[in-house]
C-alpha cells in the first residue's frame, strides 16, 4: 500500500530487461519500511524471467562468499561454461573447487558472465535483501557485477539499510506511506483499534509499515524510543509469551541464523527440547521454515529472539552449534569463538585456520575480522600481536583503512620483533600514503627501514626504495637524496637482488642534485632489468616503465607495460592494472598514440575506482587532459586539469599536477594563446612541477611560446639541452635541433638545425614532436619567402596533426600551407575512429584481431553481451556491417 511510484520503478526496471537492457538498484530505508515486500513484488512480477534470491546474513557477515553462494547456487551448474580463468576464481571463491587467492574483482568479473550466460536463455532478476548483512567479498563481487551490466536483460535490486556501500549504483530511498495508506492498512490488519490509538499508531509510526502492523500488539512504551527499537520490544513481547520450549528454539535459531534446519533441529535435540516446539514457533509467525531452511519473518524479530536468551544460554547454544559443525570448519570456528568466556587458544587456532581459508579465497575483510577476533583470544603477547599485524594488513587489502590503521596500532603497542615492527611502518606508510599524507609515508618507510637493517637489510632496502618512489612523487629532492644515502649505507650485496633499484635512486637522487649528465645512464639499468623480465615481478617491471619515462626510453616503456597489463589481465590481477595502465598510457602518449592512451586511460580509471586508489586517478586525468589539449577540447581539458589540481591539494602527489599544467599551457599554445602559455609554464616551474620530468618535456614548448613574444628562453633551453645531451636519444636531439632553429635570427644556421632536426625524427617514433618541427621549420620557410620548400613540410605537419586528431594544430598547419600558395589542403580528416568513444574503440580493435565477444569480454571486465552492444554501435560509425571489414580500417 502507497507504494505505486516505486512499484512503477521495478515494473520499468524489468520491462527493460526484457528488452535486453540491464540495470541495478539499491532500495535503501529503515528496518520495517517495505523493502522485502518491494523485493518480494518485484519476483512476483517477474513474468518469463529467471530469478534469483539471496540476503546477507548477519552471523556470516565474516565468512567470505558466503552470501554470494546462497545466492548463485541454483546456477552453479553452469559454472563450467565460464571462461577458465573466471570459472576457477569462481569455485575457489565459493568453496567448491581449490582456492586461488585470486582478485575479488575476478571474482564480480565471473559472476557477471555466469549472469549474463543465464540470461542467453531468459531475462534475470537477482534479489539480494539485507544487503547491509553481505560478507564484504561478497558484495565487492557483486557490485563490480552490476557497475558493468548494460545489455544483458539483467536486473540486480539490492534491498539494504544504512551501512551498506552503493559504490554509485543508483539508489531508491523509501520513506514512510502517505497517512491514507497507512489508514487503510490498519483498518485492514487491525479493524477493532479505536479512534485514537489508531491516530496515535499513524502518529508515531512515520508511515512505517512494519511499525503500523506491530504497535497495536504492544503495550504503549513510554519515552521517545527509536523506531526499530520499539518495534523489537513488541517482539520481545510476544516471545515471551509463548511456551519455555518454543522460547528455546527461537533463541537458538538465532544464535545459529545460517538457517539450516536439520543443524537447528539436532542443536534442540541435544538442548532436551522436542522437535513439536519449532513447528509451534512456526505458527506464532515469528518463523518461516521452507524446505530445509529457517527464516525469522523479520530481522528485528530474530534480534528479539537473540535478546531473549540470556547469555549463558547463548554460550550453550554455540558450544552445540560449534560440535555439529565439524565439517563446516568456518563456522565451527566463529561459534567456538563466541562460546569462549576468556582466553582460548583451541577457538583462536580454529579461527585463524578460518582467516588462512579466506585469504586463500580473496575474503581479506573476513580474514581480518577472523584474525582479530583469534587475537583477542590469544593469552600469549608475541602471538597476539602478530595476529593483530595480520589482521591489519588484510584489513588494508580489503580496502578498510581506518580499521587497518587501528588495529595497526594495537598491534604497535605489543609488537617487539624488529621485522614485525617493519612490516606495520610499511602498512602504516601505504595508509598514510592513500590518505593524502606521502610526507608522512616517506617518513614511516625510513623510520622502519632504520629500525629493521640490522636484522634484514634486504627487507629495509625495499622500504627505502619505495621511501625514494614516493619522494619522487612529492617533488622532494631533500627526501630522494636521503633513501638513496640510507640505500647505500646499508651494504647490500649483487646477490640481494636491489642492485637495479638502489641504482635507479642513484640515479633519481643525482637527477635531482646535478642534472641529468650522469643520472640517465645509472637509472637505464632498471629498464634494461625490466625488459629482460618475462613473468612475475610486476612491482619490479612496472618500475622499470615508469624509469624508462624518465630517461625517455618510451619504446621500451611501452613494451615492459602492455607485457604487464596483459598477463594481469590473462591471471585476472584487476588491482595490479591501473598503475601498469598508467606507464603504458604514458608510454603511449609520448609515442603519439593517443587514441591507445585515451582508452587505457579510461580503462584505468574505471578499474582505479572499482579498486580503491584514488590516487592513480590524478595522473590518469592529468595524461587524459593534455591529450584533450592537443585536440583543442578546451572544457574537457579544463575539467580534467581541475580535478588533477583537486588531488593536488588533497594529497600533495605532484604528477598528476605537472601533467594538467601542461596540458593548460598546451591549449593556450596550440590557440595562439602565447602570453598565457609562457606565464603558466613559468610558473610551473617555480613550483614543485620543477623536479618533475614532464617540466624537462614542456621545456620545447616554452621555449616557443617565448619566441613567439620575444622573451627570453635560455633557461627553458637549459634545461631541455641538459637532459637531451645525456639521454643520447635521436627524438631528443632533434627536438633540441628545432628549439636552437627556433632561437636562431640567422637564416642559414637556422635551416641547418631544422634539417637536422627532421633528419633525426625519421625513426624517431615520435609523430607528434616531428610534425611540430615540420610545422615550424615550414612557417620559417614560408618567412624566409622560400614557400615552395615550406609546403611539403606544411603538408607532412598536416597530415600527421590529423591523423592525431590534433585540430587547433592541424587548423595552423592548414592556414601556413594557404599562406604558402597551396589552398588544395584538405577540409579536414577523417571522423570515422574519432567518432568511436574510448571503449569501443578497444573493443573494435579486438574484435579485428579475431577475438570473439566471450574472449574480448574476459580481456575487458565485460559481459558478451556488452561487447556485442559496443559493436553493435560501433559498425555504423566505422560504415561497415561485418566483423570481417574491420580486419582492412586503420585503427591507429
Amino acid at each position: 500500500m502507497g507504494r505505486a511510484d516505486d512499484q512503477a520503478a521495478l515494473d520499468a526496471l524489468l520491462d527493460a530487461a526484457r528488452e535486453g537492457r540491464s540495470a541495478a538498484l539499491v532500495v535503501r530505508g529503515e528496518p520495517g519500511i517495505g523493502k522485502t515486500s518491494l523485493l518480494a513484488y518485484a519476483g512476483e512480477r517477474a513474468e518469463g524471467m529467471t530469478v534469483l534470491r539471496g540476503t546477507g546474513i548477519e552471523t556470516e557477515a565474516e565468512i567470505p562468499f558466503s552470501s554470494l553462494h546462497l545466492l548463485l547456487r541454483p546456477a552453479l551448474a553452469r559454472v563450467d561454461a565460464l571462461p577458465e580463468r573466471q570459472a576457477a576464481a569462481l569455485r575457489g571463491a565459493l568453496g567448491i573447487g581449490p582456492a586461488g587467492r585470486d582478485d575479488e574483482l575476478l571474482v564480480g568479473l565471473a559472476v557477471l558472465s555466469l549472469l549474463s550466460d543465464l540470461a542467453e536463455e531468459r531475462p534475470l532478476l537477482c534479489l539480494v535483501d539485507d544487503a547491509h548483512w553481505l560478507d564484504r567479498a561478497s558484495a565487492g563481487a557483486l557490485r563490480f557485477a552490476a557497475h558493468r551490466l548494460h545489455a544483458e536483460g539483467v536486473v540486480l535490486l539490492f534491498g539494504a539499510r544504512d551501512g551498506f556501500d552503493a559504490a554509485g549504483l543508483p539508489e531508491r530511498a523509501l520513506a514512510g506511506i502517505d497517512r491514507e495508506s497507512a489508514a487503510r492498512l490498519l483498518a485492514e490488519r487491525a479493524p477493532g483499534l479505536d479512534g485514537a490509538l489508531r491516530e496515535r499508531v499513524i502518529e508515531e509510526s512515520g508511515g512505517n509499515p512494519l511499525a503500523l502492523l506491530e504497535l497495536p500488539e504492544s503495550a504503549p512504551v513510554q519515552g521517545p524510543l527509536p523506531l526499530p527499537r520499539r518495534i523489537q520490544e513488541a517482539y520481545a513481547a510476544r516471545i515471551a509469551a509463548l511456551p519455555e520450549a518454543v522460547r528455546t528454539v527461537l533463541v537458538l535459531a538465532a544464535v545459529e541464523d545460517g538457517g539450516e534446519l536439520p543443524v537447528i533441529m539436532r542443536a534442540a535435540e541435544e538442548l532436551g527440547v522436542a522437535p513439536m516446539a519449532l513447528g509451534t514457533a512456526e505458527r506464532s509467525g515469528l518463523i518461516r521454515v521452507e524446505g530445509a531452511r529457517v527464516t525469522f519473518a523479520h530481522p528485528l524479530m530474530r534480534a528479539a529472539a537473540f535478546r531473549h536468551g540470556t547469555f549463558a544460554e547463548r554460550l550453550a547454544m554455540h558450544r552445540v552449534l560449534a560440535g555439529l559443525l565439524d565439517g563446516r570448519p568456518d563456522r565451527r570456528a566463529w561459534h567456538l569463538a563466541a562460546a569462549a568466556t576468556g582466553p582460548d587458544e583451541t577457538a583462536a587456532t580454529a579461527l585463524e585456520q578460518a582467516a588462512e581459508r579466506a585469504r586463500e579465497r580473496g575474503g581479506d575483510a573476513g580474514a581480518s575480522a577472523a584474525l582479530e577476533r583469534a587475537a583477542e583470544l590469544t593469552e600469549e603477547t608475541a602471538v597476539r600481536a602478530r595476529r593483530l599485524t595480520s589482521a591489519a594488513v588484510a584489513a588494508a587489502d580489503a580496502g578498510q583503512p581506518v580499521r587497518a590503521k587501528d588495529l595497526a596500532e594495537r598491534a604497535g603497542r605489543l609488537e617487539t620483533d624488529p621485522r614485525s615492527l617493519a612490516r606495520l611502518s610499511e602498512l602504516r606508510a601505504r595508509l598514510a600514503f592513500d590518505e593524502g599524507a606521502p610526507h608522512l609515508a616517506h617518513d614511516l618507510l625510513v623510520s622502519g627501514a632504520e629500525a629493521v637493517s640490522g636484522v634484514d637489510r634486504v627487507m629495509a632496502g625495499a622500504m627505502l626504495v619505495d621511501a625514494a618512489r614516493n619522494a619522487w612523487q612529492l617533488s622532494d629532492p631533500g627526501r630522494v637524496a636521503e633513501a638513496s644515502d640510507r640505500l647505500h649505507a646499508l651494504g647490500l650485496r649483487p646477490g640481494d637482488g636491489l642492485g637495479p633499484a638502489v641504482d635507479a635512486v642513484t640515479g633519481a637522487a643525482e637527477f635531482l642534485a646535478k642534472g641529468p649528465a650522469g643520472a640517465l645512464a645509472t637509472m637505464r639499468g632498471l629498464v634494461a632489468d625490466g625488459a629482460r623480465v618475462r613473468e612475475g615481478a610486476h612491482a619490479l617491471r612496472i618500475n622499470a616503465a615508469f624509469v624508462a619515462g624518465l630517461v625517455g626510453d618510451f619504446r621500451a616503456g611501452r613494451d615492459i607495460s602492455a607485457a604487464v597489463v596483459a598477463e594481469c589481465r590473462a591471471r585476472g590481477e584487476i588491482g595490479r592494472i591501473p598503475l601498469a595502465l598508467l606507464t603504458l598510457t604514458a608510454s603511449d602518449l609520448y609515442l603519439g598514440r593517443f587514441n591507445d592512451a585515451v582508452a587505457g586511460a579510461a580503462e584505468g580509471l574505471r578499474l582505479a575506482a572499482d579498486t580503491g586508489q584514488p590516487n592513480r586517478a590524478g595522473y590518469l586525468e592529468g595524461m587524459l587532459a593534455w591529450i584533450a589539449a592537443v585536440r583543442g577540447d578546451a572544457a574537457g581539458c579544463s575539467r580534467l586539469a581541475a580535478r588533477c589540481r583537486d588531488r593536488f591539494d588533497a594529497n600533495r602527489i605532484v604528477n598528476g599536477l605537472a601533467w594538467a599544467e601542461w596540458a593548460l599551457a598546451l591549449l593556450d599554445l596550440g590557440h595562439g594563446r602565447f602570453a598565457e602559455a609562457l606565464d603558466r609554464l613559468d610558473a610551473a616551474v617555480e613550483g614543485p612541477v620543477r623536479h618533475q620530468i614532464q617540466a624537462v618535456y614542456f621545456a620545447p614548448d616554452q621555449i616557443e611560446a617565448a619566441v613567439r613574444l620575444g622573451a627570453p628562453a635560455g633557461e627553458p633551453l637549459r634545461r631541455f639541452e641538459e637532459w637531451a645531451l645525456a639521454s643520447g636519444l635521436d627524438w631528443a636531439g632533434a627536438v633540441l635541433h628545432r628549439c636552437r632553429a627556433l632561437l636562431e635570427p640567422d637564416w642559414d644556421t637556422a635551416h641547418e638545425h631544422f634539417r637536422a632536426a627532421v633528419r633525426l625524427h625519421a625513426d624517431s617514433g615520435r609523430p607528434w614532436e616531428a610534425a611540430r618541427t615540420r610545422l615550424a621549420f615550414g612557417e620559417r620557410l614560408r618567412r624566409e619567402r622560400h614557400k615552395g620548400s615550406a609546403r611539403p613540410h606544411l603538408r607532412a605537419a598536416l597530415e600527421t596533426f590529423e591523423r592525431l586528431d590534433a585540430r587547433p594544430w592541424a587548423e595552423r598547419a592548414r592556414t601556413e600551407l594557404r599562406a604558402a600558395g597551396d589552398t588544395s589542403a584538405p577540409a579536414g580528416r577523417d571522423e570515422t575512429v574519432s567518432a568511436l568513444s574510448p571503449q569501443e574503440l578497444q573493443i573494435v580493435r579486438l574484435a579485428a584481431a579475431g577475438l570473439t565477444n566471450r574472449e574480448i569480454g574476459a580481456q575487458l571486465f565485460l559481459s558478451p553481451k556488452t561487447v556485442s552492444y559496443h559493436l553493435y554501435r560501433a559498425f555504423p560509425k566505422l560504415n561497415v556491417v561485418s566483423r570481417a571489414q574491420l580486419a582492412g580500417l586503420d585503427l591507429s
